[in-house]
């Protein structure tokens, strides 16, 4: 990675260590091993990784400022979740927590967490089945997993007790605004993406039922 990628990390989720950055290459390139063996992006991005997930993910750091208690559910292939553990690993006591039911893709979460020392713990658990044992973050994430009322269906447990949601969305984002509108209240703020122009990452407060 060159000056300039690190410039344009520093665009995008804020002032960030050179001890960080160097932990976010040594993801990449784990990422892109383990890539050859299980799917966890869609292929056709992986030219892009650097922009399309890794700095698409960073830039929820920014937005949860100084936090150090985070969830991230339905974690996937680590977007934003071990971005995300990356990027807060410098701060006193902070950790993540990586929900993900698929066996093959935890594997993966655990093996970079273990590799990178990362302050994260991966539960290879239904979402539903961790609602009452994972306590009550600061930040819950969520990326490219499920329609906004599913999202917060999934989520009401920690956002109705005070956590703050940074949801990734696509263009589409109001349309899903408005299939919640029956059924949810919130505060929100729309952040517009850093990195996608029709992206938007939604941040929710006060999650009740309507």
């Amino acid at each position: 990675m060159s000056e300039n990628a690190y410039a344009r990390l520093q665009d995008v989720a804020g002032p960030v260590s050179r001890e960080t950055y160097d932990r976010l290459n040594a993801f990449e390139g784990v990422f892109r091993k383990w890539a050859q063996a299980i799917n966890l992006v869609a292929p056709s991005t992986l030219a892009e990784l650097w922009e399309r997930h890794i700095l698409d993910s960073a830039q929820v750091v920014r937005l949860g400022g100084e936090s150090t208690r985070w969830l991230d559910i339905g974690s996937g292939g680590g977007f934003p979740g071990l971005i995300i553990a990356s990027m807060i690993a410098e701060r006193n006591e902070a950790s993540i927590d990586l929900v993900e039911s698929n066996r093959k893709k935890a594997g993966f979460l655990q093996a970079v967490v273990g590799e990178l020392r990362l302050p994260a713990k991966v539960h290879a658990k239904r979402i539903e089945d961790v609602q009452v044992t994972i306590r009550t973050p600061e930040i819950l994430s969520a990326r490219a997993l499920a329609p906004l009322p599913l999202l917060l269906e999934l989520s009401a447990p920690w956002l109705e007790a005070g956590t703050t949601a940074l949801f990734h969305k696509g263009r589409d984002y109001r349309q899903e605004l408005q299939d919640c509108a029956h059924r949810w209240r919130f505060d929100l703020v729309e952040h517009a993406s850093l990195t996608d122009a029709q992206g938007v990452i939604l941040e929710i407060r006060s999650l009740r039922r309507a």
